[in-house]
């Protein structure tokens, strides 16, 4: 489970674009906090730690204790955006966390044991992963960091689907059971026959040589008679 994590915030008076402009410019990243049945909060962000925060990974899965303005209120980011030159976060909306209530979020899907998994470590198969992500819904103070699914034994032609899934307590998955994960696919066809292809281009470029070798020697005699 995700720790909560402090984060302190400037309440905002003014919204609008030439206020956030204005609150970029101070080195804060605008956002907004709503729901919980309560009015939308305006407040300001560090710029470094927002930055920080959602490269480091997780973020839209770590509830955040937000300090501002005289009070605290627990809430989960929802959504950001990023410049899309710089990557510079340019707004965030974080939802109140509420007692009581679910939230929807989506939890990388980790997977483990692959040195334990025949079907890679033997018979040189791939895992060939369709979710890196699944939607769960789940109470705020139960969010999991991840999802691992052990491969032990695993081989090729095996899958995995949603309902092979360690589920986290008391939480669901939004994709149906029977949706598939993950699958333990045969080496590619591609990769030999790219390894051919090398192997034909080596053999005409020695092929090439040894000819431009016989030729020299050949001038050679000729020049000597």
């Amino acid at each position: 489970m995700s720790a909560v994590k402090p984060l302190e915030a400037v309440a905002r008076d003014r919204v609008g674009k030439g206020a956030a402009r204005a609150v970029r410019r101070q080195g804060q990243v605008p956002a907004v906090i709503y729901g919980g049945n309560q009015p939308p909060q305006a407040i300001a962000v560090d710029l470094i730690r927002t930055r920080t925060l959602i490269y480091a990974g997780g973020f839209l899965t770590t509830v955040f204790e937000i300090s501002a303005g005289g009070r605290t209120v627990r809430a989960i980011p929802r959504d950001y955006q990023l410049d899309p030159v710089s990557g510079v976060p340019l707004h965030v909306d974080f939802l109140r966390v509420v007692a009581g209530q679910s939230v929807e979020v989506e939890v990388p899907v980790h997977f483990s044991n692959e040195d334990a998994a025949p079907g890679i470590k033997q018979n040189g198969g791939t895992l060939n992963v369709v979710h890196h992500t699944v939607t769960v819904s789940v109470a705020p103070e139960s969010i999991p960091d991840a999802i691992t699914v052990d491969l032990t034994g695993k081989n090729i032609g095996d899958t995995i689907h949603v309902s092979d899934l360690p589920v986290p307590a008391g939480a669901t998955f939004a994709l149906d059971g029977a949706e598939v994960v993950a699958t333990l696919v045969p080496p590619t066809v591609l990769g030999a026959e790219v390894e051919a292809e090398e192997a034909a281009v080596a053999e005409a470029a020695r092929a090439e040589s040894a000819a431009e070798a016989a030729e020299e020697t050949a001038e050679g005699e000729s020049k000597e008679g």
